[in-house]
């Protein structure tokens, strides 16, 4: 709930602890043991968010967020928690949502080029070694020299072929490539395709800028969901498309200090797959990002089991802390409490370790920093009940709200530019009509007399035109990627 310019978040006997919009650029973390009340926790802080008017983008791996865009209802157990909290002017209430969906199955698409992607990144995607990412970034760098737009997969498959078999050409100028990684990264690609890829390369692109927007009657901001329980399968594409979305932000946005409240804040759950398996570069490009989305106007808040499935580098940057419970059963869940508890300013009144595994559903470990940045002391609290529909809602439902948003039909239909695939089929036919010409030409001139000179050229004449035959027949083959 949003009160006097604060966001309250729940209450215990003795105090309310209220997150300060000023300090929720200061990032934060919501985690604990699956079904321990993050989730609502997560919904809790997104409708206040909005209520402050500040637009909200998070990730829905269940399906169980969809509800905001519709009033909530006395169910037994909200109404117990309200009474138990005492809660004053408390009403449920809908608040403005948007659904994306990087499929275009429960939302707006979501589609960014190749080129906007980069070779690292993509390199990521495909999980390539060391040389062939090598090989990636050369193709990348060709394809900027030559002016080959890379916009969706059929681009960059064409592109491979083209540069396989000018490799020899190309090798002088920018370095070896080998017929073996040209042939593995075709082979991941098919893999990544299999994923849905094609369906988040392509255009239109999305402009980041469709995230941060206000309802024209109330000034609450927009809650953009992902839809992501599919998305969440494919981990690799799921993790990758969040980090394009984190490196999108930092490079568009312009630089603002800090300000009274964010102009966006990002809920990103299941956030341990960001940290999977990536290479030392990128763990190095998402640190940097924590560390200086805040001066642009962002807050992020990571939501995972535990605080040890964030890096420390990340962990540190985390000053909303937010800990259900967590399950301990063995050394190693011991050791991720102890963990949890030391990220904690002490309070004498309770050991933060006992009371992490003591508490109950909807209950939670809590420090938020003061309006000098300063973490306060951990206090245990009650989450407040949301105030928007829980659960999910019908398919008929979520087609009206996506029908009536502002951006319909704005990224709906996917556009077939003319980018790098079009220009090597063109350049492809162009050089077998300029072969074929010079070979008429040549064979006019020749109307000789029969003799042993006429028979070599004869020969001749019949070898170049087996050779022309292979090259049209690889032209054609070629344009098949189209």
């Amino acid at each position: 709930m949003y009160i006097n310019n604060k966001i309250l978040i729940g209450k215990n006997e003795n105090k309310e602890i209220f997150i300060l919009p000023k300090m929720s650029n200061r990032h934060g973390i919501i985690s604990g043991a699956s079904g321990s009340g993050k989730t609502i926790t997560l919904k809790v802080l997104a409708e206040s968010f909005s209520e402050a008017g500040v637009p909200v983008f998070l990730v829905d791996v269940k399906g169980d967020l969809a509800g905001m865009c519709f009033e909530g209802t006395s169910l037994e157990n909200i109404t117990k928690r309200v009474e138990e909290l005492n809660l004053e002017n408390f009403n449920f209430k809908r608040f403005p949502t948007k659904f994306f969906d990087i499929y275009g199955k429960y939302g707006h698409p979501i589609r960014t080029t190749i080129s906007n992607v980069g070779p690292k990144l993509l390199s990521r995607m495909l999980g390539l070694t060391n040389v062939q990412e090598g090989v990636l970034s050369i193709v990348f760098k060709i394809c900027e020299d030559e002016n080959l737009e890379l916009i969706d997969l059929s681009d960059l498959r064409s592109v491979l072929t083209y540069i396989g078999n000018k490799r020899q050409e190309y090798t002088i100028k920018y370095g070896n490539i080998t017929l073996q990684s040209i042939g593995s990264i075709q082979r991941n690609l098919l893999n990544l395709e299999e994923e849905g890829a094609d369906n988040f390369f392509g255009k239109p692109e999305f402009n980041i800028k469709d995230l941060m927007k206000y309802d024209e009657f109330n000034g609450y901001g927009y809650i953009n969901i992902l839809h992501a329980t599919e998305l969440f399968r494919q981990t690799t594409l799921y993790s990758s498309s969040l980090l394009w979305l984190l490196n999108t932000l930092y490079q568009t946005l312009p630089e603002v200090g800090d300000l009274e409240k964010p102009k966006l804040i990002l809920f990103i759950d299941e956030a341990h797959l960001l940290f999977s398996e990536i290479p030392d570069y990128l763990l190095k490009q998402i640190i940097q990002i924590v560390k200086l989305i805040r001066s642009k106007g962002v807050g992020l808040f990571f939501i995972s089991q535990s605080p040890s499935d964030i890096p420390n580098e990340v962990l540190s940057q985390l000053s909303n802390r937010i800990q259900h419970t967590l399950r301990y059963y063995t050394k190693n869940d011991e050791k991720a409490i102890k963990c949890a508890a030391e990220s904690f300013r002490d309070n004498p009144s309770f050991n933060t370790m006992d009371a992490i595994k003591e508490l109950k559903i909807g209950e939670a470990l809590i420090s938020v920093p003061n309006e000098y940045g300063e973490p306060s002391i951990v206090e245990k609290i009650t989450i407040l009940p949301p105030q928007s529909r829980m659960g999910t809602i019908t398919d008929d439902e979520r087609k009206n709200v996506i029908e009536s948003s502002t951006i319909y039909k704005k990224y709906e239909n996917k556009i077939d530019d003319i980018s790098a695939h079009e220009k090597i089929v063109k350049l492809m036919e162009d050089n077998s009509e300029i072969k074929i010409e010079k070979k008429n030409n040549v064979s006019s001139n020749k109307k000789i007399k029969k003799s042993s000179a006429e028979k070599a050229a004869t020969k001749v004449t019949n070898s170049a035109l087996n050779t022309l035959g292979r090259k049209i027949g690889n032209s054609i083959f070629k344009g098949l990627f189209k």
